[in-house]
């Protein structure tokens, strides 16, 4: 046996040291003097410090380090620093290495860039949210260092591609927050290939039926796929080498996961998304033709094919904020069907594949690149550090994955904004004080209010007044993260302004009553009146709304709640529930009869159905919520709150009975409703709730709300009522 375990160790040294050449040659690109040994030494610290340590699959630990540093510099392009950081991005936080030992070993530049790698650890406040302070922090670097991200997002990677051996659970949160912030984040710096990645095997743990049935669908048309584009290519190639141009032309398939939003979007299903590809054609041309060149190419595909006038999207002549640079369009196929085609150069094709690493060796030629832009509004947001991480977040996110508009202001200088911004968003972008005095805008010379949606194109001037202020239900109007951050912290200042004259009159107030003035009495008062801090105790008095005789009432009761007590903290609140329901040895909340005792109930927004995946979300005042794991908010809970869900699967059930919504689509003809009914009512022995229905010019569109026992019988009664003649298409929605 120990024989065996000799001739093991001594192949795996032999794989590692294979998988740490596989880097080198991935670096070679980007390696100057001396960048070898500085890989070196970072790949024998780590290969040091993680010798005892095995992945869940049962591998050395090193394979990961050597893996992340593969991603960063062969998909990302990134150069030796990086490669260091990601060979050496685990070490502090999962050994005895500390931050000044690699300071010292490989300067401060490096040691920066691990700490904003390294997770947080000590205080844990239950109630904001642990991975959104980490995400937090790590954007905290990026305004320092890009790079943090970059690296990052390949240990993202990497975890998501080897994530089998993890437990369910596990997958699940892990999987929620890729969806909802690392996707968005590479997509935002513009790494396309590894948004699209993160979001397939995101969706392959989350979603793992549909990620199937979808892959298996995909593989089956995959010969007649390959033919079709040849035959669609042929004639582009003819004409753009008569014309001497010099093009790469290939098709490439479309992501799992944007099918399905596809599929969810339009509700339709797999046969009837058409543009399971996309047509590439990369030109090989100058920096001063590029731009001819991508129209030159584009005159030849819509020669050839007709194009669909509404599907231009030009952003050659305005990059995205990101810096993607691309000419699409859509064309009718030779078999009647549309295809879409993207016209670039190699230049920009390295910059939408690479994204921000490629900006770099760019950088010269381009003018001022929207990216850098970008950086500089993250900055921004973050001088602002004092609002809650989650609002923070969620603010981050937004500005994160909406496409951009550009708006003119009446000079003619270009500002981008995101999809959805008002007038009084772009008030603020164009700087604060304009924001904070502003009443009105004129878009293209005609008045508008201040939340008037702009659209692209728009010619902007902005109105002010001398006497306006922020108001509280500005936050209501604005999208951008700038002009929520501005608007918050002037209403802050503004509060606190009020809240001072309060806190003189409460003190008089008090003094007259023989009450002491102490944080103690303050504290006490606050809860009195049911209020959220001792601010809001000052500016309620300020306003009036807290009188003398209310100070009376609360000196009566003042004996009572001596006895009574604060309340229990939510944090204790939260732990003891989780140990009710966990009960000893078992770490699942079986939903069912016997779960009377708990406190639970079925989450509004996704309506679960026995049968369904569903898991459990600890709330302070609901007890425990019952969500299904593809619920729309799902990866929003598990991302942020992780600490909070519970496993959950559902007990055999008596017969009980569930809410659910059906939404049936279809062509409009005589007794079509009374079908449905019967289908409903006679063959399923089922309630139905509600029923509204649209007919349009002959089609059917209607929504039920039915009660079901579990998913089963759901799903047999969407199979019948498939069948109901004139009936396309059932699909359940949630609430």
């Amino acid at each position: 046996m120990k024989n065996a375990l000799v001739i093991d160790l001594e192949a795996e040294k032999q794989e590692i040291l294979k998988r740490y050449r596989a880097l080198l040659r991935a670096c070679k690109p980007t390696l100057q003097r001396g960048d070898k040994k500085e890989i070196r030494k970072a790949f024998d610290m780590a290969l040091e410090s993680h010798k005892n340590m095995r992945r869940k699959s049962g591998e050395p630990y090193i394979y990961h380090p050597i893996a992340v540093a593969q991603i960063a510099a062969e998909e990302i392009g990134l150069g030796t620093t990086s490669i260091v950081c990601a060979l050496l991005h685990d070490v502090v936080e999962d050994t005895d290495i500390t931050l000044e030992d690699i300071e010292r070993e490989f300067g401060k530049k490096t040691a920066k860039i691990i700490d904003g790698l390294t997770k947080i650890s000590g205080v844990f406040d239950y109630n904001s949210s642990l991975q959104a302070e980490n995400f937090r922090k790590m954007l905290l670097t990026l305004a320092d260092d890009v790079r943090v991200i970059l690296i990052k997002l390949a240990d993202r990677l990497h975890n998501m591609r080897t994530m089998d051996f993890m437990p369910r659970q596990k997958q699940l949160k892990i999987a929620s927050e890729t969806i909802y912030l690392y996707a968005p984040l590479a997509h935002r710096l513009g790494l396309y290939a590894i948004k699209s990645e993160l979001e397939d095997l995101s969706m392959k743990y989350l979603e793992p039926d549909t990620y199937k049935y979808i892959a298996t669908q995909l593989n089956e048309k995959k010969a007649e796929r390959t033919l079709f584009i040849k035959r669609f290519v042929e004639p582009i190639n003819e004409i753009l080498a008569e014309q001497g141009l010099t093009a790469d032309i290939y098709g490439r398939p479309k992501s799992i996961h944007s099918i399905w939003n596809k599929m969810k979007s339009k509700n339709i299903p797999f046969e009837e998304v058409y543009d399971l590809f996309a047509i590439r054609i990369i030109l090989d041309s100058a920096p001063e033709h590029e731009k001819a060149d991508c129209w030159k190419a584009y005159s030849i595909v819509t020669d050839l094919y007709r194009p669909n006038p509404d599907r231009l999207r030009d952003w050659v002549s305005s990059p995205k904020g990101n810096g993607y640079e691309s000419l699409h369009t859509t064309v009718m196929g030779p078999k009647g069907q549309w295809v879409e085609v993207q016209i670039r150069t190699q230049r920009m094709n390295e910059i939408a594949e690479k994204g921000f690493a490629a900006h770099w060796k760019y950088k010269e030629s381009s003018n001022d690149n929207g990216l850098d832009q970008w950086i500089m509004k993250v900055r921004e947001m973050l001088n602002n550090p004092e609002a809650n991480a989650l609002d923070f977040l969620d603010d981050f996110k937004m500005n994160l994955f909406s496409d951009e508009i550009f708006i003119f202001t009446p000079k003619g200088a270009l500002l981008q904004l995101p999809l959805g911004a008002t007038a009084l968003d772009f008030a603020f972008e164009i700087h604060t004080d304009v924001g904070a005095k502003c009443i009105g805008a004129k878009v293209n010379h005609k008045l508008v209010p201040l939340s008037y949606k702009l659209q692209n194109g728009d010619q902007v001037e902005i109105i002010t007044s001398s006497k306006q202020t922020p108001k509280e239900d500005w936050l209501n109007i604005v999208v951008t993260a700038k002009a929520k951050s501005k608007i918050k912290s002037s209403l802050k200042e503004e509060k606190r302004k009020i809240a001072d004259l309060g806190k003189e009159t409460l003190e008089r107030k008090l003094k007259s009553l023989k009450i002491t003035y102490n944080t103690d009495n303050l504290n006490k008062l606050t809860y009195f009146f049911k209020l959220q801090s001792t601010q809001e105790l000052f500016i309620a008095v300020a306003n009036g709304k807290i009188e003398v005789k209310d100070l009376k009432d609360y000196l009566a009761s003042e004996k009572e709640i001596e006895n009574r007590g604060a309340d229990k903290n939510d944090h204790q609140k939260i732990e003891t529930l989780l140990n009710k329901i966990k009960g000893p040895g078992s770490d699942t909340l079986l939903i069912g009869e016997d779960l009377q005792k708990i406190d639970y109930t079925l989450a509004a927004c996704c309506n679960p159905i026995p049968g369904d995946d569903v898991f459990g979300f600890v709330t302070v005042n609901e007890g425990i919520k019952i969500h299904r794991t593809n619920c729309p908010n799902a990866a929003q809970l598990m991302a942020n709150y992780g600490y909070r869900v519970v496993k959950a699967k559902w007990n055999k059930q008596q017969e009980l009975t569930f809410l659910t919504g059906l939404h049936i689509i279809g062509i409009d003809d005589v007794g079509l409703i009374n079908n449905i009914t019967k289908v409903i009512s006679n063959d399923f022995k089922v309630n139905m709730r509600s029923i509204t229905v649209d007919t349009d010019n002959g089609i059917f569109d209607g929504s039920i709300m039915i009660f079901v026992n579990d998913k089963e019988h759901l799903d047999n009664l969407i199979e019948n009522l498939l069948r109901v003649k004139g009936v396309t298409g059932v699909t359940r929605f949630d609430a």
